[in-house]
């Protein structure tokens, strides 16, 4: 519950009632990106080329291991995942954003907005447009940005082996 208040938290008091409506009629609450959180949008194509899998809970599993368990969303239709990180990341990460768009990634920040997911929705299927891939273990904890930086230029090394850091 608490995690669902702090995430809500990000729009406006008379805005989270719609939100709340979206989580119970679409599993789905469009919510504004760059002040509470960020995220990091990585392909699911970067992240099966460093498991050499496609199976959701192996990828699940690896994605939780490999990002030190902070919050990423999964959005299975379009097989991306959604690493929430702290809200300046994408400032922070300015110089890199460049090399890493070639590779699909992007850094969503302020003036974006994110699809997330009811906060109980831990399992994806065909009927939920997104889920939760690792959940968030309790309000405002996050993604750590060198755990994320590292499964990046992981999956730079696997895709692009004469590519150095």
């Amino acid at each position: 519950m608490a995690t669902a208040r702090w995430l809500l938290s990000t729009l406006p008091a008379p805005s989270r009632d719609r939100a709340r409506l979206e989580w119970q009629e679409h599993q789905v609450a469009m919510l504004p990106l760059g002040t509470l959180f960020s995220v990091v949008r990585i392909p699911g194509q970067l992240v099966a080329a460093l498991t050499g899998c496609t199976e959701t809970a192996e990828l699940d599993a690896f994605m939780g291991q490999a990002i030190g368990g902070g919050p990423v969303i999964c959005d299975p239709r379009h097989f991306r995942y959604y690493a929430l990180v702290p809200a300046v990341m994408p400032k922070r990460w300015q110089r890199v954003a460049d090399v890493w768009r070639v590779m699909g990634v992007e850094l969503l920040g302020l003036g974006s907005y994110l699809g997330v997911p009811q906060v109980d929705a831990v399992e994806g299927d065909r009927a939920r447009a997104s889920y939760w891939s690792v959940p968030m273990d309790s309000a405002a904890t996050l993604c750590s940005p060198p755990s994320v930086a590292r499964l990046i230029a992981a999956g730079r090394r696997s895709t692009d082996p004469g590519v150095e850091e």
